[in-house]
């Protein structure tokens, strides 16, 4: 069974940072692809990262951002701790939302909710002006 664990949240000032991180259970860890998303009040679930491994003569990591993030948060993967982590810097307050991550477990890692079969509790984080 796989589970997901986010910590890191908190309270931080606009231009602030934090590093969040994804905790995650189950065989085959290194196959998923995991994304992180968002949900402020009131609106939808949004994409804001994804992280998978390529595959192919060149292998390696891949890692995918929305337009609103990109710059400022790097997501990357420890397979030896089984974790994830989404750095953010430069943060607004508009970044303030419930953050989630979730695994792919087909590998795919893009923008696509739907595509995340397994997510996390959530972790806030709130961005003061």
């Amino acid at each position: 069974q796989v589970q997901l664990e986010e910590s890191g949240g908190g309270l931080v000032q606009a231009g602030g940072s934090l590093r969040l991180s994804c905790a995650v259970s189950g065989r085959s860890f290194s196959r998923f692809a995991v994304g992180w998303f968002r949900q402020a009040p009131g609106l939808d679930r949004e994409f804001i990262a994804a992280i998978r491994w390529s595959w192919g003569s060149w292998g390696g990591l891949s890692t995918y951002y929305a337009d609103s993030v990109k710059g400022r948060f790097t997501v990357s993967r420890d397979n030896r701790k089984d974790t994830v982590y989404l750095q953010m810097s430069s943060l607004k307050p508009e970044d303030t939302a419930l953050y989630y991550c979730a695994a792919d477990r087909a590998g795919r890692g893009t923008s696509v909710l739907g595509e995340y079969d397994v997510w996390g509790q959530g972790t806030q984080v709130t961005v003061s002006s």
